[in-house]
């Protein structure tokens, strides 16, 4: 299957589950999906033997400032779970509000998910319910909790980490 049938294809399995579909560049496309969509677009992949996931990613996007007085707006993370067949590359995108930073594990469908699960609880602090394998990946045991290296609030202060600066 050529490329842009791939993509063709992945865009009519998709469809139902997502809210918005992009194409960022020519080889791929985004699905802004719910978190409550997740497995089901997953299963519908592998049904169909739709390509295989390549790598899980975290985005960071904190609130904006705002003006003083003004009730400041909450950020939010995404989870992206990138699937390829060929150089087609199909991605799942997940908003999450910082404070419903929750995703279900995927390695019931896809058991060698579990690194990018557990480098997206560390690093980004999403927390992945049902992975089987919730130890840290990266970061040393004694690593502060609450402190999320890849997220943009992260400061290293004297060479150790701190919370972030809440503004």
């Amino acid at each position: 299957m050529d490329t842009e049938a791939a993509l063709q294809t992945v865009e009519q399995l998709l469809k139902e589950y997502a809210t918005e579909v992009k194409q960022p560049e020519q080889n791929r496309l985004d699905f802004s999906i719910s978190v409550e969509n997740l497995l089901e677009a997953i299963k519908t992949l592998k049904a169909n033997q739709w390509g295989y996931l390549s790598f899980i990613t975290g985005l960071d996007h904190p609130a904006p400032l705002t003006a003083e007085g003004e009730a400041p707006t909450e950020g939010n993370l995404e989870v992206l779970y990138h699937f390829a067949q060929g150089a087609a590359v199909a991605t799942l995108r997940i908003s999450l509000p910082y404070s419903k930073a929750e995703v279900p594990s995927v390695c019931g469908l896809i058991p060698s998910a579990s690194l990018y699960e557990r480098e997206l609880m560390e690093m980004f602090g999403v927390n992945v319910v049902g992975t089987p394998d919730p130890r840290r990946l990266l970061l040393p045991d004694d690593w502060p909790e609450g402190v999320y290296p890849l997220r943009k609030s992260y400061q290293m202060v004297g060479g150790a980490a701190e919370p972030p600066v809440e503004t």
